[in-house]
């Protein structure tokens, strides 16, 4: 007997089994129906907590010196952007020279001092507040799929796309599926039934298209229907996402994980594979020691996103599909702003949101902290160890979903949460 491919195997009727039913075809016009170029939202998570104060460097503050003694990255080593609205000089941490690159072309937003009131310093918590949009309520549904659940119906399977093995609680939604695809090349519809023989998995396909058959005559039998939309939505999303495996990127992406799932993205996006909204996630931001700013454990971590988000960046534009693109960054919250006694950051609460994208407006928006130690310092919070959050994070949500994807971010958000100021899109 000549040997099937895993697909195929698939394919004849196993996954459809596992419901008790299988598809008579495989071309569904349900899963084409939103194929193309659209705009599309990448939102790229930094796990742990970003050292806000590392990445955007306040140099000529003299308490950023004095408060971080061994972690502080010297003036001469910063990679300058120029100052925000009321004149106070910042700079890149020095492995962001791509990002430098697109902050030049205008394309890079700095959203400084993002966060929300009482900050939790709970990885869990924080995690699932920044998910949901919800401090107080953070165990429901997520933002993001708040928002697909608006969308009108049928919604293609592939209209999001999760990089990760697990569902990030920003993608649970009520009424919509997110398919996770962390590997283009392994990606299947996966079987319960795989351990079926193959004559019995023709004999199951057999009977089911006699079934559906019978059932496609029946006005009334509905679940027979749904199922077989379902599986035929399953199979052709196999279909679009080997087209995207095929598609050879236009710039050298490197091989680290971040890298690999911003590459999958990319050959996506230039796919047209119809997705709107993806999430890729990246680690290690936890930073309480041995930080090492310029040498050690987080100039790798600013190496890695450096190169893996110029990378993207490139491809992208080389392209020509910047301007249906837009990338949001940021972590669950910030860093303390002295430096402990591990020669680390402990948790934090104001901290940094990034956007970029072709029709992003770059530039720098908020107003630098000052980091003065002490109680009355407006700047700061918790007896003047953190920095107080100045633009919640919910405000560039909406700007997003008002401006990017036209929803309404009041319904999605639950209350109106727009802010002068974050006009970054």
């Amino acid at each position: 007997m000549q040997q099937r491919t895993r697909r195929e195997f698939v394919r004849d009727g196993l996954s459809a089994v596992a419901m008790g039913w299988a598809a008579p075809g495989f071309l569904s016009e349900l899963a084409r129906a939103q194929t193309g170029h659209s705009r599309n939202l990448v939102v790229l998570y930094l796990g742990g907590g970003n050292d806000a104060l590392s990445f955007l460097v306040p140099y000529t503050d003299p308490a950023y010196y004095e408060r971080r003694p061994k972690l502080a990255i010297p003036a001469d080593q910063i990679i300058d952007i120029g100052a925000d609205s009321t004149g106070h000089p910042l700079g890149l941490h020095p492995e962001l020279t791509g990002l430098k690159t697109i902050f030049d072309d205008g394309a890079l937003a700095l959203l400084q001092r993002t966060g929300y009131p009482d900050s939790s310093r709970s990885h869990f918590r924080g995690t699932d507040v920044f998910s949901t949009a919800d401090p107080d309520r953070p165990q429901g549904r997520g933002w993001l799929g708040h928002y697909l659940d608006t969308l009108p119906g049928p919604v293609d399977p592939l209209t999001a796309w999760n990089t990760q093995q697990q569902l990030p609680r920003s993608f649970l939604a009520n009424r919509v599926g997110v398919p996770s695809i962390p590997n283009l090349s392994t990606y299947a519809f996966s079987s319960p039934n795989s351990a079926f023989s193959l004559e019995e998995a023709e004999y199951s396909r057999m009977s089911a298209k006699r079934i559906v058959a019978y059932g496609a005559t029946s006005a009334r039998n509905t679940h027979v229907a749904f199922v077989n939309s379902t599986v035929q939505a399953a199979f052709d999303t196999l279909d679009r996402v080997g087209v995207v495996a095929a598609h050879v990127p236009t710039a050298e992406y490197p091989q680290t994980a971040l890298g690999g799932a911003l590459s999958a993205v990319g050959s996506a996006v230039a796919s047209g594979a119809g997705t709107k909204l993806y999430w890729v996630q990246t680690g290690g931001y936890d930073t309480h020691a041995r930080q090492d700013t310029l040498t050690g454990n987080y100039a790798r971590l600013m190496r890695t996103l450096n190169g893996a988000v110029s990378a993207f960046y490139t491809d992208l534009k080389n392209q020509r599909l910047l301007e249906q693109t837009v990338v949001l960054v940021f972590s669950e919250f910030g860093r303390r702003v002295s430096e402990n006694g591990s020669a680390g950051t402990d948790h934090g609460s104001g901290g940094l949101m990034f956007a970029f994208g072709g029709r992003v407006r770059g530039g720098i928006y908020g107003r630098a902290a000052s980091l003065e130690q002490r109680s009355d310092n407006p700047d700061l919070e918790y007896g003047g160890r953190d920095v107080r959050f100045e633009t919640d994070f919910r405000a560039v949500y909406a700007r997003i979903i008002d401006h990017w994807l036209g929803a309404d971010s009041s319904q999605i958000l639950g209350a109106d949460f727009r802010q002068a100021g974050v006009e970054f899109i």
